[in-house]
Formats: structure tokens, sequence, C-alpha cells
């Protein structure tokens, strides 16, 4: 399954992104997602600031992959 195949990747990304950036899953194979994500594949990835939503993209992803998504769609300043 990608996201487990992904996993390890998210959660590297997630230490090299703390504090100033905040990494969360969400399980759809036991959850229906929340209304309005509009997940049309997974993995899934949603950048959020705030309450708004800057990026998303599908598929699985290397950590540097994922760092450097971040890093290019949060506002200057942010990380």
């Amino acid at each position: 399954r990608p996201c487990q195949a992904t996993m390890p990747a998210f959660t590297t990304a997630a230490c090299h992104l703390e504090p100033f950036v905040r990494l969360v899953t969400f399980n759809t194979d036991r959850d229906d997602p929340p209304a309005g994500y509009r997940i049309d594949g997974v993995p899934t990835l949603i950048l959020f600031h705030g309450s708004k939503e800057l990026a998303r993209c599908s598929g699985a992803r290397s950590t540097g992959q994922i760092v450097g998504w971040v890093r290019i769609h949060l506002p200057a300043g942010s990380i």
C-alpha cells in the first residue's frame, strides 16, 4: 500500500520540519475523510497555513521531496 510505504519518509520529514510545521496523518481506510478535503488518491498531502489550503499533491514522496514541497509552498519566513 502506498501510504504504508511512504510512512517512514513522512515520519522523517516531520522530524525535519518540527516545530515550525506539524505533519499529521488521516486513515482513509478506517475513517471517512472530513467534508471538503476531497481525497482523490492516496497518499495525498495537503498543506494548510492556518485554516487556508495552500497546496496539495498525491502520490508517494521521499523525505526530501516532502520537505522541499512544504518549503516551496509555505509563505516566506514560516520556517
